[in-house]
């Protein structure tokens, strides 16, 4: 076996941009084939229906993979697991590109979303492991500004890509960032010896007891729950068998998963780590952050597009300053982690979200772009408060070799916590928005004053269109029906936004355990190594 040799010490930023490259292709990736879909269904073959499997099976791959990206790297290497997933999602990209086919195209997004899966958790891992204690704020804010570019700027480069090319290009863009993304891991990230040969010791217990059966009822779990999250609103959820059985199977493979796990001699995933209250209060917290900003990402331009008239660009522009803001606010908020509590710099997050939650549900069928910009802002600010404290908190008094399982868990959950949001809140709107109409229909007496103005007035409009006299006494009702049916989505919307609000204000408790370690126990975590 060839002799390891030690690598001279490389310039901590240098490898902070190197890994950097990875998840900030797997977070644009995410987003990035949204508006590219129109051209996907002609171009495969498929329906709008069957076209959302391209974003589902690169989903569920990345799920699965999360959690077992430690495991991979005792067995491997940790630097080995980072390039060969950097590999497998470059080559991803360029079979997608060359995809002439539903099937095809679905399978080679699974590739990608394998490769994506692990991006994330190891660069956590591998940052914290090389920046020193005292500055994990601002390696942690390095890490968030990779992960807010891509949702914030994937969307507008894939609509100009599409526009100004073809949609394989947006897979294609990949291939070049990823060549000198390999690159630069290659030459200037290297495992610390402490890491190493800790992962050596704990690869030939794992070796000897391989949990087969703890990664099979992982993957099995976990992909059932994601199918059903994903795909649950199109199918009516448990009015579809379909839907059901999947949920039933879900929640049978993941109870026996968390017991199989808690009694494997070596199990593939430690859940231990969640005897850690500061690691489970954060990833609590995460995971309702994540929840609420995919589903404000997914409510907002819905209500903008359908509601205001906004088009697709400029919803998107009003969307922007958010992750703007986030971008520039995460840099102040890692410099001041050592000197302000996180616990006080998250409670401001979270009651400052709640008061942007509070102003959208005063949002109106007037309501126009600046009014949207100017919550969003805060909203941004609020979000950078959130996650660079609650990321670096939370792994805080992780072991150094134990932060790859604690990562990929903590990812798990944020992305899980996004996919559980966002499910939960489309599913109220159809429901949400028949109460609303059932109300405002209960005041609509045909024999009261203000509802014959109101007809009258419609039909007075419709004459001044061209309507004959007939055809607009006819039409105005309909017209009213029109207006009732706008307003209670209004009404919809206003109420998911004040209850975005009331939920994130529901984990303030959890603050309680979110207590920062003294500078001692972070350096006794970060130079503890297994015995």
């Amino acid at each position: 076996m060839k002799p390891y040799v030690p690598h001279a010490p490389v310039n901590k930023w240098l490898v902070a941009t190197s890994i950097t490259f990875g998840t900030l292709m797997g977070a644009l990736d995410s987003s990035i084939i949204n508006v590219a879909v129109p051209h996907l269904s002609g171009a495969l073959g498929a329906s709008i229906e069957e076209i959302t499997w391209v974003s589902t099976g690169f989903i569920i791959a990345t799920v699965i993979v999360m959690p077992l990206t430690a495991f991979l790297g005792r067995l491997f290497g940790q630097k080995r697991v980072y390039m060969t997933a950097l590999a497998l999602f470059v080559a991803g990209s360029a079979l997608c590109g060359m995809a002439r086919s539903l099937p095809m195209m679905v399978l080679f997004r699974v590739i990608q979303g394998l490769g994506a899966g692990a991006l994330q958790p190891t660069e956590q891992a591998i940052l914290r492991q090389t920046f020193p204690p005292k500055e994990h704020g601002m390696a942690m804010a390095f890490f968030g500004m990779a992960v807010v570019l891509g949702p914030a700027f994937g969307p507008t480069l894939g609509g100009w890509i599409v526009d100004n090319y073809s949609w394989p290009w947006i897979f294609y863009i990949n291939l070049p960032i990823g060549c000198l993304a390999l690159f630069m891991v290659s030459r200037f990230v290297h495992e610390p010896e402490d890491i190493r040969r800790a992962n050596q010791k704990a690869a030939a217990k794992q070796r000897d007891n391989l949990d087969w059966l703890g990664i099979a009822l992982l993957a099995l779990g976990l992909a059932m729950m994601q199918y059903v999250l994903e795909e649950g609103q199109r199918s009516d959820w448990f009015q579809s068998a379909v839907i059901s059985t999947c949920a039933v199977v879900a929640l049978f493979a993941l109870a026996a998963f968390v017991i199989r796990e808690l009694t494997a001699p070596v199990p593939a995933v430690d859940l231990s780590l969640f005897k850690d209250k500061v690691f489970l209060s954060g990833t609590l917290i995460g995971a309702v952050m994540f929840a609420m900003l995919i589903s404000i990402t997914f409510l907002l331009p819905v209500f903008m597009q359908e509601l205001l008239g906004f088009d697709a660009t400029l919803s998107g522009v009003a969307l922007m300053p958010r992750s703007l803001i986030m971008i520039v606010a995460m840099p102040v908020v890692g410099k001041i982690y050592n000197k302000v509590s996180p616990r006080l710099v998250v409670a401001f997050g979270i009651i400052l979200f709640a008061v942007t939650a509070w102003q959208m549900s005063h949002y109106t069928i007037d309501t126009n772009a600046f009014g949207i910009i100017g919550t969003l802002t805060l909203q941004g600010i609020a979000f950078a408060c959130l996650f660079i404290p609650l990321t670096t908190v939370a792994l805080a008094t992780i072991p150094r070799y134990k932060l790859a399982d604690a990562s990929g868990l903590y990812g798990l959950f944020r992305q899980v916590g996004g996919s559980l949001g966002l499910a939960a809140f489309a599913s109220y709107i159809p429901s949400f928005a028949q109460v609303a109409r059932t109300g405002l229909v209960a005041h609509l007496n045909p024999g009261r004053p203000e509802v014959m103005a109101r007809i009258a007035g419609a039909a007075a409009g419709l004459r001044a269109h061209g309507y004959d006299a007939v055809s607009a006494h006819t039409a105005a009702p309909r017209v009213l029906a029109f207006l009732i049916g706008r307003e209670s989505m209004v009404m919809t919307f206003e109420k998911l936004f004040l209850l975005s609000g009331i939920l994130f204000l529901a984990v303030l408790p959890l603050l309680w355990f979110l207590k920062a370690p003294t500078e001692g126990e972070m350096n006794a975590a970060a130079a503890h190594i297994e015995m």
